[in-house]
């Protein structure tokens, strides 16, 4: 079942509607207070509260990344396309990087946009490393990469987040007759300086896996470009569906290919990925052998169902084994299939538990979702389903308590303890406000269109604060867990 789905965002008062926001509520003061009296009805909650809130002055806003800066914590929001006024220089900047002071969670203070540089019309995505991280890094910078559109990934010096620079292009992939190649999730592992980016070589047919050294930012090395047989350059199998998102967690590669329908996961061994075949003529070169030699296993899902992320969780102890003999203890993937379609108009997509302990037979055990009742969310209006959960690891968090980005069912917390009965424990679902935009599906004259909230990304820092962005324009919400989901993450 194909999911054929076309967003436009309507954008005739976008640039005046986000100004008025700026002198009603002053760009970098807390928005709490103008959250509280905006149209729309009152936030839904459970066991979660709203702490802070930025308008992100109207902008399409995707990924989340708050990142410390010793006693300070910066947090990190990549735009979807779009454009608005920055009251911060009085100049309409197409929507790149958002940059906040989030030390004190209640009071986000903006502290920069960045636009994207070039032809670029957005910057979705973003990784952060320090310096003293890094193998052959200046310790006292920070940096950071960003994916240019759809077109690169660049790499910045954000040492001091107010003054973003740019230091080089990683790559910079142009275009291609059929309108240009694409980028999407990116993934930096700081210790090694391995980055794992997203995007679609010259002769590839589908988005996959480009692998670079960055251990010195200056000068970026390109490893080897990695994908399923059949797509490489002379391959002959038809394009069914891109990489989506690579999760790099010590010696695996967890690579997740189509984010809502035709969903493959690929775990690989990381260092035959980076190093090939030493029997082979040319270890890196993209041959079926070569293709096939890092993998230790795919799991292949139905049609319908995409891998939007896949992220391992090792070790979880389950306390009703306690008395097993063996396998009290098991190693788990989260398995999230995005939902693309508005208003439940094609299949129900939700988040799998994966049993991964033999890593070479995965097998699902559990689903989550979120029931349509008695939140009528099908007649809501836009997206109602999973898009993600949190990037980082939190050691609250990480056998306990996912949290989910569910578009117009806000954030979900979910108590996975016991992987084979994940629960819902609590949730939050923000308020429309006047900075919410209008979303469409569809082919033109035939449009369905809604507004509201589109909770598209979330994350957590190390203070268990969550962050949650909209796509459709609402913002960024502050949250902090309260009551039993609170206990269950032993906050």
């Amino acid at each position: 079942m194909n999911k054929a789905y076309k967003i436009s965002i309507k954008t005739i008062s976008y640039t005046f509607i986000a100004f008025l926001a700026s002198v009603v509520t002053g760009v970098g003061l807390p928005t709490g207070g103008a959250q509280e009296t905006a149209a729309g009805a009152p936030p839904e909650a459970l066991n979660v509260r709203l702490v802070g809130h930025h308008d992100l002055q109207g902008r399409s806003a995707y990924h989340p990344i708050p990142h410390r800066y010793g006693d300070r914590v910066v947090f990190f929001a990549g735009h979807h396309a779009g454009e608005a006024l920055n009251a911060q220089t009085d100049q309409v900047e197409v929507n790149g990087m958002s940059v906040l002071d989030v030390t004190d969670p209640s009071a986000p203070v903006l502290l920069h946009h960045e636009p994207p540089t070039g032809a670029a019309t957005f910057t979705q995505h973003i990784q952060v490393c320090d310096g003293s991280v890094l193998p052959n890094a200046d310790p006292d910078k920070t940096y950071l990469i960003r994916t240019s559109g759809r077109i690169g990934v660049e790499l910045l010096d954000v040492t001091d987040p107010a003054d973003p620079t740019l230091i080089t292009n990683v790559y910079d992939v142009g275009r291609l007759e059929d309108g240009g190649r694409d980028t999407h999730k990116i993934q930096w592992d700081c210790e090694t300086g391995i980055a794992y980016l997203n995007g679609t070589p010259e002769g590839w047919r589908v988005r996959v896996l480009q692998v670079f050294d960055l251990s010195t930012p200056e000068e970026p090395r390109h490893i080897r470009d990695f994908g399923l047989d059949g797509w490489q350059p002379g391959g002959s199998r038809p394009p069914v569906t891109n990489l989506h998102q690579p999760f790099a967690v010590g010696n695996r590669i967890y690579l997740g290919y189509g984010s809502s329908e035709y969903g493959i996961v690929q775990i690989l061994d990381r260092d035959k990925l980076l190093n090939g075949d030493p029997e082979a003529s040319d270890p890196l070169a993209p041959t079926p052998e070569n293709l096939l030699y890092p993998e230790i296993t795919r799991l292949t899902m139905p049609t319908y169902y995409g891998a939007h992320t896949a992220k391992p969780i090792y070790g979880m102890e389950i306390a009703d084994y306690g008395d097993n003999a063996e396998h009290r203890v098991l190693d788990v993937l989260l398995l999230v299939s995005e939902e693309t379609t508005d208003a439940c108009g094609s299949d129900r997509d939700v988040m799998f538990l994966v049993d991964i302990t033999e890593e070479d037979k995965p097998f699902t055990i559990s689903t989550f979702q979120v029931p349509e009742e008695p939140g009528d969310f099908c007649h809501r209006g836009v997206r109602f389903g999973p898009h993600s959960p949190q990037d980082a690891y939190h050691p609250n968090f990480d056998k306990t308590l996912v949290v989910l980005a569910y578009f117009n069912a806000g954030i979900r917390i979910v108590d996975i303890h016991d992987p084979y009965r994940p629960r819902e424990v609590g949730y939050f679902i923000p308020r429309v406000t006047e900075l919410t935009m209008e979303i469409c599906s569809g082919e033109a004259g035939n449009e369905v269109c809604g507004t509201q909230v589109q909770t598209n990304n979330v994350n957590v820092d190390d203070r268990g604060y969550i962050y949650a962005l909209d796509r459709a324009g609402t913002g960024l919400h502050i949250l902090e867990l309260t009551g039993e989901a609170r206990q269950i993450a032993g906050l």
